[in-house]
């Protein structure tokens, strides 16, 4: 796992081999996770808080944008070990407790290959939900923490915006692999970019995606370009 720094002192990347999440810290020393990478990693988190100086006791809270086992992976094995409250969107909370199954995505051609390769990830185990968010909720890190319903990669699907800091946190709503794109592997491809569209709207100054590095420079123009043309297909 790489550890990157996005903002000085206040957020970093945790990159995966598929997938990343990010780690906010505020100004009182609290952490919160967004997203959990997959199911094993736990250990390199918690190593890569310690890096930074913290201690995985002051992980407050992890936030899940959705349900796919390279998100949710290590929440519940990091929430047991320093009680940290999961949250995640109503519609998503069933599927995190494994008390309804992942819905199965509308694959493209092209994007079949790159699923089948998402799915040498080890399958999560189900995980408890604290609390589940609705559109519009507000949080308590991030100098007020705006949850953004983004469906269409997944029915519960969420973006996190942190408006005080113009950071957006998307999820797999975006993807910024290569180019900032619509994410793969959508359940409705045309909501997705309903989504895509709201959530480049807010016109955030940084931009954390599911895949792919953090957009930092001319964000909300490229953003609000990359909701209009389309990919350039691997």
């Amino acid at each position: 796992m790489d550890l990157v720094e996005v903002l000085p002192e206040r957020l970093h990347m945790l990159r995966f081999p598929i997938g990343q999440a990010y780690l906010w810290r505020d100004t009182d020393g609290s952490l919160a996770l967004i997203d959990a990478g997959h199911a094993g990693s736990a250990p390199a988190i918690e190593q890569a808080i310690r890096s930074l100086g913290d201690t995985p006791d002051r992980l407050g809270r992890i936030v899940l944008t959705h349900c796919h086992r390279d998100h949710i992976g290590a929440a519940d094995e990091l929430a047991g070990r320093y009680g940290a409250r999961v949250l995640a969107h109503r519609l998503e909370a069933p599927v995190i407790r494994g008390e309804q199954p992942v819905p199965d995505p509308a694959l493209l051609d092209w994007e079949i290959p790159l699923y089948e390769h998402g799915l040498t990830v080890p399958e999560a185990p189900p995980t408890r939900v604290d609390h589940e968010v609705e559109d519009g909720d507000v949080l308590p890190f991030g100098d007020g923490a705006v949850v953004v319903h983004s469906p269409g990669h997944t029915p519960g699907s969420i973006g996190i915006h942190l408006p005080h800091h113009g950071v957006l946190f998307t999820g797999d709503c975006v993807a910024g692999v290569g180019q900032v794109m619509l994410g793969v592997f959508n359940v409705d491809r045309e909501q997705a970019q309903a989504s895509f569209r709201r959530l480049a709207a807010l016109a955030p100054s940084v931009a954390c995606f599911g895949h792919g590095d953090p957009l930092t420079e001319n964000t909300a123009s490229v953003l609000l370009t990359a909701t209009t043309s389309e990919p350039v297909l691997p």
